[in-house]
């Protein structure tokens, strides 16, 4: 009987999905050897500053700019996770779903709260009635794997069309709005970015070593304070928002975003892959770019309804 390194007898290791800069940190499976970069960091480096400026040209210059943007990542995001779904051996409809995504966005961004979820009931509803002709083989497997990408991806989206489409109070210098969306979005960066740095440096504990071997406990406090900082700061400039609230949310922040990337880790390391796709050079697929963007969406929804009313 054989044994694997996390101590299991008699089961196949799955690849580690993560590779480095995505969430809270890392730390070598050797708690005491600090990690070295997998990926080609100038590359990934040159891909995320590239990501960045459309992203930030389409808030600022052109709003309907951002919804196609919104539109093409979420519907490559589902067609990425639907695939390794199927390559997994669940029976899920990649292209049903990546339309349904779509429609999810687009509602949310014309139809507020109530095209958000109208969108998504529609959409699993329609997972039932597609699924009535496949048969009850896998029907118990197969439906949920579908319902799963739906929530995970275009459901958390939706959240991300509610803030850039919400009627915000004034902020200084730029639209509420556009502000909103950029103060999360920088809010994530500073979490990835802190937990990254902080992972190489320091790291030492792992954190969750069945999920994600890398991640490490300094990762995961280099997130929360550089996500403190950066969203403090920018709460404060924008909105004249306190510190002590700004920290408050940037803390939600990072925890919700360490949380997103875990929990498509967790998926990865169950269909046994390491990125999603190879779409971005140095980054994998979309999705593995969204994993903790799509699971803070909600998390600052809510702070900003709360803080600014």
């Amino acid at each position: 009987m054989s044994t694997i390194p996390d101590g299991s007898p008699g089961r196949r290791p799955h690849p580690s999905p993560d590779g480095p800069g995505s969430g809270p940190g890392t730390a070598e499976t050797v708690p005491a050897s600090r990690p070295k970069a997998g990926r080609n960091l100038p590359v990934a480096i040159g891909a995320g500053l590239g990501m960045a400026a459309v992203v930030i040209a389409s808030v600022l210059i052109q709003p309907m700019a951002f919804l196609v943007l919104a539109v093409v990542a979420v519907g490559v995001a589902c067609w990425e996770t639907g695939t390794a779904m199927r390559k997994g051996g669940k029976n899920v409809p990649v292209i049903p779903l990546a339309a349904a995504g779509v429609l999810i966005v687009v509602l949310a961004w014309f139809g507020g709260a109530t095209g958000l979820l109208l969108g998504t009931a529609v959409s699993v509803a329609a997972l039932y009635v597609w699924r009535l002709s496949e048969g009850a083989t896998g029907y118990r497997t197969d439906v949920p794997a579908a319902a799963l990408v739906l929530i995970q991806v275009p459901f958390l989206a939706g959240f991300v069309m509610l803030l850039a489409t919400s009627e915000a109070s004034e902020a200084r210098l730029i639209d509420g709005a556009a502000a909103q969306v950029l103060i999360y979005l920088f809010a994530v960066v500073m979490s990835d970015t802190g937990g990254y740095t902080a992972g190489v440096l320091f790291g030492r504990h792992q954190m969750t070593p069945r999920i994600s071997p890398k991640k490490s406990w300094e990762g995961l406090a280099g997130s929360v304070v550089a996500a403190a900082l950066g969203a403090s700061i920018t709460l404060w400039a924008f909105f004249g928002v306190s510190f002590p609230l700004g920290v408050a949310f940037g803390v939600c922040v990072a925890l919700a975003a360490t949380l997103g990337d875990l929990s498509v880790s967790l998926l990865k390391r169950d269909l046994g892959i390491k990125d999603m796709s190879n779409l971005i050079p140095g980054h994998g697929g979309v999705m593995d770019r969204l994993d903790s963007i799509l699971m803070v969406a909600p998390v600052a929804y809510v702070w900003f309804r709360y803080l600014l009313g």
